[in-house]
């Protein structure tokens, strides 16, 4: 009987990645960097083990959305204070702080637990188009239509 294989440390490589979000759809985009960051475009995936690679992502602000999102989609927030939920709609969110709307697709698609937590730090998202990354040679992600 063959054993399972489980990637050892020193065969794990940390690989980085770039997508520019320019035109891509927020849910079909944000699984595919999800996917990324877990590690499941390697052969050697293995769940709960860190293969996935960095995902540095550009042009935030030019997701786009389908449907009525940009008025209907709302993103929650609370001050701490009583009564102090706060309402934002995806169209003000995209506006303010467009990274945020990534990030939240993205957590949304990893496990909530230390793992995920981990994981979502090796995202870098970036409103324009340069990063300060460009020592680690990222390689373009291939996103799929």
């Amino acid at each position: 009987m063959e054993k399972t294989y489980y990637p050892k440390e020193s065969e794990l490589t940390q690989e980085w990645l770039v997508a520019d979000a320019q035109g891509q759809n927020l849910g079909r985009f944000a699984s595919q960097i999800a996917a990324a960051l877990l590690g499941k475009h390697k052969p050697t995936y293995t769940p709960g083990v860190e293969t996935g690679a960095h995902v540095i992502v550009l042009n935030c602000g030019g997701i786009t959305v389908t449907g009525n999102k940009l008025e209907d989609k709302k993103y929650y927030r609370h001050t701490g204070y009583p009564g102090g939920i706060r309402e934002t709609s995806l169209r003000q969110q995209l506006e303010k702080h467009p990274e945020r709307v990534i990030e939240a697709a993205v957590w949304g698609m990893l496990p909530h637990n230390r793992y995920g937590r981990k994981l979502i730090r090796k995202l870098k998202l970036y409103r324009g188009t340069e990063h300060p990354h460009a020592a680690q040679n990222p390689q373009p992600l291939k996103i799929q239509e």
